[in-house]
């Protein structure tokens, strides 16, 4: 009925009014950093082995949603529902629409390949359900996603797209 309403107006005053959707997420944080995808359940048998293992096989995407600002990584963190943390400690510059891949495992890190390291061979993520955090270097939260095994995609393996 509002939006009958609207229009109605809308036409009478000869007015032109541009309504866009906004996501909620856009509302509720204020920040370019959003979690795009979890790789939460590594393919294979889980092992922390850090010579054998497949924990660089877990990874998060993190993508810079913003179409003008370049944002730097150092200072940002990341942390699960039961306080597994990592907290981006080098210049890693995600340019407008870029995305990081934040991997378990050991590795060289590389703004070339998107890709940072934890250098922590034990996994983050719980291969059921977790919620993730990405707090920016202020202590403010810039986005929090939850998943459940339930709802994910099987034909990607535990991967879920969360944001297009």
């Amino acid at each position: 009925m509002q939006i009958r309403l609207a229009a109605t107006v809308v036409a009478a005053t000869g007015t032109l009014v541009a309504l866009t959707a906004v996501p909620a997420q856009a509302a509720e944080y204020t920040s370019a950093l959003k979690i795009r995808g979890v790789q939460y359940d590594a393919p294979g048998s889980d092992s922390n082995n850090c010579a054998t293992g497949n924990t660089d096989e877990e990874y998060l995407t993190i993508k810079n949603y913003s179409s003008t600002r370049t944002v730097n990584l150092k200072g940002y963190s990341v942390e699960d529902a039961a306080g597994n943390y990592f907290e981006f400690t080098a210049n890693h510059y995600l340019q407008p629409g870029d995305y990081v891949k934040l991997r378990g495992g050991n590795g060289s890190d590389s703004d070339a390949k998107n890709v940072v390291y934890r250098d922590n061979c034990n996994f983050m993520w719980n291969n059921d359900k977790d919620t993730i955090y990405v707090y920016k270097p202020s202590g403010s939260r810039a986005d929090v996603h939850s998943y459940t095994k339930s709802g994910s995609d099987p034909d990607r393996n535990g991967y879920i797209k969360f944001h297009s």
